[in-house]
C-alpha cells in the first residue's frame, strides 16, 4: 500500500485493531462501558415504540396499576376484610404494586428482548448483555411514572411517610436485581427454546397471586413464613411496604435475608448462564 504522506500512515496505524483469540472475553466488561450509548439508544427506542400512536400515551403506565389497586382493595380489603397493618388499604396495595409491576414488566420485556432484536444480534457484534438490561431500564421508567400515583394517594389520605422511606432507593436496587436476574435467565432460555414465550405470561399471572400484592404477608402462618419467602418477590414487596408505610408495619427479617440471598443467586446465575449461552445466540436466533 502506498501512502501519500507520513500523516496518512500514522492515521491508519492509530486506527488498527488487533484481533486475537480470547480478546472479546477478556475485554467483555470494558466493552459494556464502550457500548453504553447503545443502552440509551435501545431504551429510548423501546420507549418510543411503546407509546407511539397510543391514545392515552404515558397515562397507561398510571391506569394499569390504578385499576389493579382498585380491584384488590375491593376484593381483599372490603369483601375479605384482610388487615392493612395500620395503613389505608389502597396505599398498602399500591406500595406492593410498584415493585411487582416493575418486576412483571421487566421479566416479560427482557425475556422477549433477544428475539425482538434478532436481526441486530445476528449481524453486529456488541455485548449481548446490553439488550435485556436496556429492557429492564425501560420498565424502570414505568415504575417512576407509577410512583406519582402513590404520592397522590398518600396526599389524599393524609398519610405521611416515615423516615424509613430514605432507605427506599436501596430496596429499588433490590427490585432491579430481582428483575434483571430473572430476565437474563428467560432471555437466554427463550433463544434456545421458543416455548418460553408462552410460559412467561403464565408465570407472571401466577406470581401476582402467590406474591403478597393484594394482601399483607403477615397473614401467612408463622411456621410457613420462611418457606413463603422462597419467593424472592416477598422480600422485595415487604421491604417496599416497610419503608413506605412505616408505623406498625414490621418486616420479617429472616425471610427478607433469605429473599436477598436468593435474589443474589438468581442474578449471579443469570449473568453466568447468559454469558455461556451468548456465544451461540447469533447461530440459533
Amino acid at each position: 500500500m502506498i501512502f501519500s504522506s507520513k500523516q496518512d500512515f500514522n492515521i491508519l496505524n492509530s486506527s488498527t485493531v488487533t484481533i486475537k483469540a480470547g480478546h472479546t472475553e477478556s475485554h467483555y466488561w470494558k466493552d459494556l462501558w464502550r457500548y453504553r450509548e447503545l443502552f440509551y439508544f435501545l431504551a429510548w427506542r423501546d420507549i418510543l415504540v411503546r407509546y407511539k400512536q397510543t391514545i392515552i400515551g404515558f397515562t397507561w403506565a398510571l391506569i394499569r396499576p390504578l385499576l389493579t389497586m382498585i380491584v384488590f382493595t375491593v376484593i381483599f380489603g372490603k369483601l375479605a376484610k384482610l388487615p392493612a397493618d395500620g395503613a389505608p388499604y389502597p396505599i398498602m396495595v399500591f406500595a406492593a404494586l410498584l415493585p411487582w409491576q416493575f418486576f412483571a414488566t421487566a421479566f416479560a420485556e427482557a425475556g422477549n428482548s433477544m428475539i425482538g432484536n434478532a436481526n441486530m444480534i445476528s449481524k453486529v457484534y456488541f455485548p449481548r448483555l446490553v439488550v435485556p438490561t436496556s429492557a429492564v431500564i425501560v420498565s424502570f421508567v414505568d415504575f417512576l411514572i407509577s410512583f406519582a400515583i402513590l404520592a397522590c394517594l398518600m396526599a389524599w389520605y393524609g398519610f405521611a411517610p416515615s423516615p424509613r422511606i430514605l432507605l427506599l432507593p436501596l430496596f429499588v436496587l433490590f427490585a432491579f436485581a430481582a428483575s434483571l436476574g430473572a430476565g437474563l435467565w428467560v432471555a437466554a432460555l427463550n433463544v434456545k427454546y421458543r416455548d418460553f414465550r408462552y410460559i412467561v405470561p403464565f408465570v407472571v399471572q401466577m406470581g401476582l397471586y402467590i406474591s403478597p400484592v393484594g394482601f399483607s404477608s403477615s397473614i401467612v402462618p408463622e411456621k410457613w413464613r420462611l418457606v413463603y419467602c422462597l419467593n424472592p418477590m416477598v422480600g422485595v414487596i415487604d421491604s417496599f411496604r416497610w419503608s413506605i408505610l412505616g408505623g406498625d408495619y414490621q418486616i420479617y427479617w429472616p425471610g427478607f435475608v433469605l429473599s436477598m440471598g436468593l435474589t443474589a443467586l438468581i442474578l449471579a446465575g443469570g449473568v453466568v448462564y447468559f454469558r455461556r449461552s451468548e456465544k451461540i445466540f447469533a447461530d440459533v436466533i
